[in-house]
C-alpha cells in the first residue's frame, strides 16, 4: 500500500512539472512573437509580465494541492501500517519476525506471554540467544517447518506445548528477506487430551481392580479365621509370627478395600462446602515439623462432596509431608476462574521427575516402598467426578497440583 501512494505522488509529480514546462513553452513562444513586433513592446512585456505571474500563481496551487495529497498518502500509509500492526498484537497466536541472519525484528504480545519474553529485550538478537532447543534447531536449519507440535521449556522452566509453522517471509515483489514463525499455546489442550484418556484407561483399571478385589477377600477371609484359631491354640514361642500374619492380612485387606473404593462408581452427595473450613480440618492432624500457610479466602464455596473431597486433600497432604522433610513447607492458594475455583497445594519436597510425572495419577503406580500406588488414583476420581480437573507441576524445588472445583452458588 505504501509502494501504491508513492506512486500515485510520484505521478502527480511528473504532472505539475508537464504543466509548468507548458506554460514556461507558452510564454516564450509570447515573448518571442512580441520581438518581432517592436512596435507592440509594451504592451507584449506587460503581457508577459502579467502571463508569468498567472503561471507562478498556479504553480503555488498546485504545490499546495500536491502537498495535500502527499500528507493524505503518508497518514494513509501509516494508517495502514498501524492497523496492521494492530492485527498483529490482537491475534491469540504467537508470531515473530526473523531477518535473513535469524535477528529478530518484531514479536507480538500473544508471543511475549506463551515464550514468557519481553518484546524490548528480544528485539535485535539472535535467535540462539533467546531460544532453546527445540526451537532453536528448527530456525537454524531454516527449512519449513508446517503445523509441527513440540515440548518446549521456557526461560522460568515451565514446560509447554507448541503447534507451530515456520515459513520464508518475503517482500512486496516475492523475494525472501527472512523467517516468520506462527505459534499456539497447546498445553491446556495437551492436558485435557491426557486427562481423558486417564480417565478411560481408569474406568478399565477400575472394573478390574473390582474383580481382583473380590477374588482375593474370600481367601483372605479364611486366611483371618485360621490365624484366629491359632492365636488360641500356638505355643508362645510362635505367636510373634501370628501376629505378624495378622498385621499382613489386615493390610492387604486395606488393599483391597482401597481397589474397592477405587472401582466403586461415585455417587456425589453435594452440598455448600466452605474451602477454608475444608483444608484447615484437613491439615489439623499433621505431624511433624511442617510449616503450613493457607491463603485461602473464608468467603469461598465450592460445591462437591464434603467426604470425598476430605478425602482427596488428605490424600495430597499426605503425599507433601511424605515428601517435604522436617522444615519443609506445605501451602494453600486460590483464584477465582469464573464458574471455578482453583486451589493450589504447593510443597517443598523433593519434587516429582519428569520422566513419571504423567503416570502418578494411574492406578498401582507407586515409587513408595509400602505404598499401593492408589492415593492419587482415588484423588484423581473424585476431583474429576466433581466435573473438575487436575494437574501437577514439579521442579527441585517442590511440588503443586492444581485443582479446579465447580464454585457453590449463592
Amino acid at each position: 500500500m505504501m509502494g501504491e501512494a508513492i506512486f500515485i505522488f510520484s505521478v502527480i509529480l511528473l504532472l505539475v512539472i508537464s504543466i509548468f514546462f507548458f506554460y514556461l513553452m507558452k510564454v516564450f513562444s509570447r515573448y518571442r512573437r512580441a520581438k518581432e513586433q517592436p512596435e507592440k513592446d509594451t504592451s507584449k512585456v506587460g503581457f508577459v509580465v502579467d502571463t508569468f505571474h498567472e503561471l507562478v500563481s498556479k504553480l503555488k496551487e498546485k504545490e499546495r494541492e500536491l502537498e495535500e495529497l502527499r500528507k493524505i498518502a503518508e497518514q494513509k500509509a501509516e494508517d495502514i501500517e498501524s492497523y496492521n500492526r494492530n492485527i498483529l498484537q490482537s491475534v491469540p497466536s504467537g508470531v515473530i519476525s526473523f531477518d535473513k541472519e535469524l535477528k529478530i525484528q518484531s514479536i507480538n504480545a500473544s508471543a511475549e506471554k506463551i515464550l514468557r519474553l519481553s518484546a524490548e529485550n528480544a528485539v535485535g538478537r539472535n535467535c540462539e540467544e533467546l531460544f532453546r532447543e527445540p526451537i532453536s534447531d528448527i530456525l537454524r536449519e531454516k527449512k519449513i517447518f508446517d503445523r509441527g507440535e513440540i515440548q518446549y521449556q521456557t526461560s522460568d522452566g515451565k514446560r509447554i506445548w507448541l503447534g507451530l509453522t515456520l515459513s520464508p517471509l518475503r517482500d512486496g515483489e516475492g523475494r525472501e528477506i527472512g523467517r516468520i514463525l506462527v505459534f499456539t499455546d497447546l498445553t491446556e489442550l495437551k492436558t485435557l487430551e491426557a486427562q481423558a484418556e486417564l480417565r478411560k484407561r481408569l474406568s478399565s483399571l477400575g472394573e478390574m481392580s473390582a474383580g481382583i478385589a473380590h477374588e482375593l477377600r474370600n481367601p483372605l477371609g479364611v486366611i483371618a479365621g485360621y490365624t484366629k484359631l491359632l492365636l488360641k491354640k500356638v505355643d508362645k514361642a510362635l505367636m510373634p509370627t501370628v501376629d505378624s500374619i495378622t498385621k499382613e492380612v489386615k493390610t492387604m485387606d486395606r488393599i483391597i478395600s482401597d481397589f474397592l473404593s477405587f472401582a466403586r462408581p461415585v455417587d456425589l452427595n453435594r452440598s455448600r462446602i466452605n474451602l477454608y473450613e475444608l483444608i484447615n480440618s484437613c491439615v489439623s492432624n499433621i505431624t511433624g515439623n511442617i510449616e503450613v500457610s493457607i491463603n485461602v479466602d473464608k468467603s469461598v464455596y465450592v460445591s462437591g462432596d464434603e467426604v470425598l473431597l476430605r478425602q482427596a486433600f488428605i490424600n495430597l497432604i499426605q503425599n507433601a509431608v511424605e515428601s517435604a522433610k522436617d522444615g519443609g513447607k506445605l501451602g494453600f492458594d486460590h483464584r477465582n476462574l469464573g464458574n471455578y475455583i482453583e486451589i493450589t497445594v504447593s510443597d517443598t519436597g523433593h519434587g516429582i521427575n519428569d520422566g513419571i510425572k504423567d503416570k502418578i495419577f494411574l492406578p498401582f503406580y507407586t515409587t513408595k516402598e509400602k505404598g499401593t500406588g492408589l492415593g492419587l488414583a482415588i484423588v484423581h476420581k473424585i476431583i474429576v467426578s466433581h466435573g473438575g480437573e487436575i494437574s501437577v507441576e514439579s521442579t527441585d524445588a517442590g511440588t503443586t497440583f492444581r485443582l479446579r472445583l465447580p464454585i457453590a452458588g449463592t
